[in-house]
C-alpha cells in the first residue's frame, strides 16, 4: 500500500478555513492547524525525564544592526546528556531543529535521538522556534509578538537558521566542547531546517537528517495535484468503495445543507455540539482534516502524536466506511470513520466545531505561509478524494493582505535555498556535495532519489510522516527497522570522516 506523508505544518491553517466558510472543501480542508478539532485537548508530559529545560538569550534580528535588532528574548531549549560521553572525547552534538510548535511536543514524538544517543554517546539538544511555544520575543508577551506585521516581521526561516547557529556555538563553547560535531535532525518543516541549515553553515554542522521534508514544495517544483492525488490513492488501495464514497460525500453534504432542516439533519448526523452554528465549510473543514491527518499519521503501530490512533487507521476508517451494518447511510459511514480519528479513546460526547484552542502553539504558521512559506500543492484534480481545484496565489494572497497587511513572497524560498529557475534543485544540491545530507522521502515532494554520495535519499514507500524519527517498537515492520539502520549506518561514517579529518589536521 502505498502511505502518504504529509507535509505536517505546511499549509493553510483553520483561520484561514473559518474566515470563508462558503468556500469549496477542496479550497478549505488544512493541512495542519492551529485549532486541530477534537474530541478533547491532548495532554503531554512535561516531566524532566527525558530531558532538562533551559533557556538561551538570544538576538532578535541578526541581520539588522538598528538599536532595536538588539533586543533580546528567552530561547528555550531541551537537553539531555545522559549518555554524552563529554567534551573530553569530543562526543557527539545531536540536535533538533524545532518546528513550528512547542519544542516539548516534538521532542516527545521524536524517540529515534534518544534511542540513538547511547550507541553515539550523543548529547542530545531540541531546540525551540522563536514565535513558538515560551521562545517569544518582545518580553515573553504573546499578544504583544503576535499584534502586527512589525513585529511578525522578525518571525523567518533565516532567523530561525541563525537562532540555533548561535545557540549551537555558544553551547559548545560553554561546554568546552568546540571539537565535538554536531548533526542536526529534523521532520516535516523541522527537516527542511535541518537541511538548509546544513547548506547554510556547514562550518557549525558536519550532517542533516531531514525527515518527510517537504523542500520540493515551492514555485510549482511539485504538481499541485501530486499531495491530494497521494491521499486519494492511500485511500483507493485500501478499497476502491471507500474512495468512492468519500469522494461523492461532498456533494451531498452540500445538497443536504442547502435543504430546509439540512443543518440540523447534520449536526445531528455528525454528533456536533448543540451550540455549534456549524456552516457547512466548517463541517467539511472537520471532516477533510480527519481524512488527511490520518493518512498522514498512518503508522504501522499505534500513536498519540496528533490524535490516539490505532495501527495502519487508514485501514481502519475504510473498514468502518464499507460496513455492511451501515447499509446505504453515507452519514453514518462518514461519522463512523471520522470518530477513528477524533474519538478513538471513545469519551467524546459530541464534537465542538467551534473550538480554536492552540494545545501546541501552532498559531502563527498562517505568517510564515503569507511570507515565505508559500506552497501551491493544494490543487485537486478528478483522481482526488476532494472536489476539483486549481491552486494559485491569488486567494492566499487576498487573506495575507486583508489578516497582515503584507504581500506573500512565493519565490524567495527558492532564491534564499535554492531550487528553481535555470539550475535545479538536484543540481543546487550537487554543487553542496560535500555538505553530508540525508532526506527521508515518502512522496513526490520528498527528494527521492540520491544525489551524489553525500546527499542522500533514503525512500520508503510504505512510509508515513517522519515515521522514523518516533520512539521504535518492537511491532514496527521490517522495512522500517531497515530505515533506521540506514541512518544509524550513515551518520557513523560522517563521525568517523570528521574525526579522521580531525586527527590528521591535529597531527
Amino acid at each position: 500500500m502505498n502511505i502518504m506523508a504529509l507535509r505536517l505544518m505546511f499549509l493553510w491553517l483553520l483561520l484561514f478555513f473559518l474566515l470563508s466558510p462558503s468556500v469549496s472543501v477542496a479550497k478549505l480542508y488544512p493541512r495542519f492547524s492551529s485549532s486541530i478539532h477534537r474530541a478533547q485537548t491532548l495532554s503531554y508530559s512535561t516531566s524532566n525525564e527525558l530531558y532538562e529545560t533551559k533557556y538561551f538569550t538570544q538576538i532578535l534580528d541578526h541581520f539588522n544592526f538598528h538599536p532595536e535588532s538588539y533586543q533580546t528574548f528567552q530561547e528555550r531549549y531541551l537537553i539531555n546528556d545522559k549518555y554524552w560521553g563529554g567534551a573530553h572525547n569530543k562526543a557527539p552534538i545531536f540536535v533538533y531543529t524545532g518546528n513550528e510548535g512547542d519544542i516539548e511536543w516534538f521532542t516527545q514524538n521524536t524517540g529515534f535521538l534518544f534511542e540513538i544517543a547511547p550507541l553515539f554517546k550523543a548529547l542530545l539538544v531540541f531546540i525551540e522556534h522563536r514565535f513558538y511555544g515560551e521562545s517569544m520575543p518582545f518580553g515573553g508577551d504573546k499578544k504583544v509578538a503576535y499584534s502586527n506585521s512589525s513585529t511578525l516581521g522578525y518571525l523567518s526561516s533565516t532567523q530561525a537558521l541563525a537562532d540555533y547557529a548561535t545557540l549551537i556555538i555558544d553551547l559548545k563553547k560553554n561546554l568546552t566542547a568546540e571539537d565535538s560535531p554536531v548533526v542536526v535532525f529534523g521532520g516535516s518543516y523541522g527537516g527542511m531546517l535541518a537541511a538548509w541549515f546544513r547548506l547554510k553553515y556547514p562550518h557549525v554542522a558536519i550532517g542533516a537528517l531531514a525527515s518527510s521534508s517537504p523542500i520540493l514544495d515551492f514555485e510549482n517544483i511539485t504538481s499541485q495535484f501530486s499531495f491530494n492525488n497521494i491521499i486519494a490513492r492511500d485511500f483507493k488501495s485500501e478499497s476502491e468503495s471507500c474512495y468512492k464514497i468519500i469522494k461523492g460525500s461532498w456533494d451531498l453534504i452540500e445538497e443536504t445543507a442547502k435543504q430546509p432542516g439540512g443543518i440540523e439533519v447534520l449536526k445531528n448526523s455528525f454528533n456536533i455540539c448543540k451550540n455549534n452554528s456549524m456552516p457547512v465549510g466548517l463541517l467539511e473543514g472537520w471532516l477533510g482534516t480527519a481524512f488527511v491527518y490520518t493518512a498522514m499519521t498512518d503508522y504501522p503501530t499505534p500513536s498519540n502524536f496528533l490524535n490516539p490512533l490505532p495501527a495502519y487507521p487508514v485501514k481502519k476508517m475504510c473498514k468502518a466506511i464499507d460496513s455492511p451494518t451501515l447499509g446505504n447511510d453515507t452519514f453514518a459511514k462518514l461519522y463512523t470513520a471520522a470518530n477513528i480519528y477524533y474519538n478513538y479513546t471513545g469519551t467524546a460526547t459530541c464534537f465542538d466545531l467551534d473550538d480554536q484552542s492552540d494545545p501546541h502553539g501552532l498559531n502563527e504558521w498562517s505568517w510564515q505561509a503569507c511570507t515565505e512559506m508559500v506552497m501551491p500543492t493544494d490543487g485537486s484534480n478528478e483522481e482526488s478524494i476532494f472536489p476539483p481545484y486549481e491552486d494559485n496565489y491569488t486567494r492566499p494572497n487576498s487573506y495575507c493582505k486583508s489578516e497582515y497587511a503584507v504581500d506573500a513572497r512565493p519565490h524567495w524560498i527558492t532564491t534564499e535555498f535554492g531550487g528553481h529557475v535555470s539550475l535545479n534543485l538536484f543540481k543546487i544540491l550537487n554543487l553542496f556535495s560535500p555538505h553530508y545530507i540525508v532526506l527521508i522521502g515518502y512522496m513526490p515532494d520528498r527528494v527521492l532519489q540520491t544525489i551524489s554520495k553525500s546527499i542522500i535519499a533514503i525512500v520508503a514507500k510504505e512510509g508515513a510522516h517522519h515515521v522514523d524519527l518516533r520512539f521504535s517498537t518492537k511491532e514496527d515492520p521490517k522495512w522500517l527497522q531497515n530505515v533506521r539502520k540506514k541512518e544509524i549506518r550513515i551518520i557513523q561514517k560522517w563521525l568517523s570522516e570528521y574525526y579522521s579529518d580531525l586527527y590528521n589536521t591535529s597531527a
